[in-house]
């Protein structure tokens, strides 16, 4: 038998993953399967649990390479086909419904980024448009299978996702917009004409979708929120790459929680002389000078992120030229509330982006959001995808297309914005606020996330709400009263944690490794300890699982 080595073997697995999964190929930027659906139905679930089990049994018999480079990219094929296994393997892909991060959202999120400048590209999107019922018929057949095994989505999630389909298939939905782009951007009346059709019925079929749900699916759907702990486990392994004592994390969270809490109320002084942290919060949420109108808003997050990358080039990171590129755009109505980002392609042609969904308010503040720029765009995100994908000489391709972890991830984009603020980027009191507002809000997501799906009690001695059982209410309060969030987006992060258990925590755990790692550097280097250097190594990494990114960190 011939066994390519693990470089090829590396490459030939991106173009394989990218004909199973057309919609991560896009998202990805992996070229080729533009106009194509990943297989949803419960064949192309199967399918993806025959090739990941055969991935693994091809990359057992490569030889493990003794240099460096070669080692960490059969490492990181390992990892990888072991926690796909796992992932794929696990019954939860029959109740795979939840408000994001799950193939219905997948399906009508996966036209912001598609290319509608180029003939090709246009054509892409129109035939992907006109066959989304069938990618839709594909989720339904999965789930039906999963009722039929009584692995139904919580009730929670379900009512989510009937809210978006409505949006979806009502006048403001996001599809019916794309024939209005494409004509934009130099479509033929022809084609502008079938893109119409196909949206039509694309926005029918999340309609259709939606019904089926509340008159199907929801009367099956469980009440109750919380996985337990065999799944949870299960799933923050996946996430994390590492194993974490679940108990001893819900401890730190809530540690971190009162040292945050504290900085808070000290700077809330600052911005608003004997005023308490809450009255800080209405006031930055609700007085216009401190927010920018959503016209501009774009435009203001943008400019901090080039002003970063321009100062701290050279200084603090060096930065590729294909990385220096990156856009800010709102997210189209009906998107989970937040901000997320969105990778360049393979080949930096299509940029990488940084998406806000802000609703349809007309001013949005600013406090809590210039963390969120640098966390998405630069340093965070756009940084160590962009490095990552640009390490073509010591990186596989598996490496730098396909492989993210949430706690690698996840935790360098809130080291990022602590590492902003260290470096003094958040020269109003407001902005360092927000900061900690964040951060805030990421241990209130360890606490709530662990606390909720293993029914821990909240910790006697604290102030809030001591003994007591979580509630959707409580966690609710929580966002709302800890971190400062307003009232509709605490309600849909709370609805995000409760259905995607697991990855809420993520980020804090994650930055908690990487302050670690850098502590045990700095120890071990003593003045030769260059933090330059440091970031160089942990993007050099990559978003790998925590324990490789010890593992290449350290040496």
């Amino acid at each position: 038998m011939d066994i390519p080595d693990i470089w090829q073997l590396s490459e030939n697995i991106v173009d394989e993953l990218a004909e199973l999964s057309p919609v991560d190929a896009t998202h990805l930027g992996v070229a080729g399967h533009d106009g194509e659906w990943t297989d949803f139905s419960p064949d192309g679930v199967d399918e993806a649990a025959a090739y990941f089990r055969s991935l693994r049994e091809r990359i057992s018999h490569v030889a493990e390479p003794e240099d460096k480079w070669g080692h960490r990219a059969w490492r990181v094929a390992r990892e990888f086909a072991d926690s796909q296994v796992a992932w794929a393997e696990d019954e939860d892909r029959y109740r795979h419904l939840r408000i994001l991060a799950a193939p219905l959202d997948d399906v009508r999120a996966i036209f912001d980024v598609m290319d509608t400048e180029t003939p090709r590209g246009r054509a892409d999107v129109i035939s992907r448009l006109r066959t989304v019922p069938e990618a839709v018929a594909g989720i339904r057949e999965t789930l039906t299978a999963g009722l039929e095994r009584e692995l139904v989505s919580a009730r929670r999630q379900v009512l989510g996702v009937v809210e978006q389909c409505a949006t979806h298939a009502g006048p403001n939905s996001a599809l019916l917009q794309i024939p209005g782009t494409l004509a934009d951007a130099g479509a033929g009346a022809s084609d502008v004409a079938l893109a119409t059709d196909a949206a039509e019925s694309a926005a029918g079929a999340f309609g259709d979708f939606g019904a089926w749900l509340g008159s199907v699916y929801l009367p099956k759907a469980p009440e109750k929120d919380a996985v337990g702990r065999e799944r949870y486990e299960r799933a923050s392994h996946h996430f994390l790459g590492l194993e974490v004592d679940q108990e001893e994390t819900y401890a730190w969270g809530w540690d971190q929680i009162e040292k945050i809490r504290s900085e808070m109320e000290d700077l809330a002084g600052q911005i608003e002389p004997g005023a308490a942290r809450h009255d800080v919060v209405e006031l930055l949420n609700s007085d216009r000078t401190r927010m920018a109108h959503r016209d501009d808003f774009a435009a203001v997050m943008h400019e901090r992120q080039v002003q970063a990358l321009e100062e701290l080039s050279g200084s603090h990171f060096d930065i590729p030229e294909s990385v220096r590129r990156v856009e800010t755009k709102l997210a189209p109505l009906g998107s989970f509330l937040g901000a997320y980002y969105v990778g360049p392609s393979e080949d930096f042609v299509r940029p990488g982006s940084v998406w806000f969904s802000i609703g349809d308010i007309e001013y949005v503040p600013l406090w809590e959001n210039v963390t969120t720029a640098y966390h998405e765009g630069f340093p965070g995100h756009h940084l160590q995808v962009g490095i990552q994908l640009s390490r073509q000489e010591h990186s596989s391709r598996l490496q730098r297309v396909w492989i993210w972890n949430s706690g690698s991830g996840e935790g360098w984009a809130l080291y990022s914005e602590r590492l902003m603020r260290e470096l003094g980027y958040f020269e109003k009191p407001e902005f360092e606020f927000g900061t900690l507002a964040a951060s805030m809000m990421r241990a209130c997501r360890v606490a709530i996330d662990i606390g909720s799906h293993l029914e821990l009690p909240i910790p006697e001695g604290q102030p809030f709400h001591p003994g007591e059982p979580w509630t959707f209410a409580t966690a609710v309060e929580m966002m709302e009263d800890y971190a400062g969030q307003l009232p509709d987006y605490a309600a849909s992060e709370v609805t995000r944690y409760l259905g995607w258990p697991g990855q809420a925590p993520s980020y804090k755990i994650g930055e908690r490794v990487i302050l670690e790692l850098r502590e045990e550097m700095r120890c071990r280097r003593g003045p030769d300890f260059d933090l330059k250097q440091f970031h160089a190594d942990v993007l050099e990494a990559g978003a790998v699982g925590l324990s490789l990114l010890r593992e290449f960190v350290l040496g």
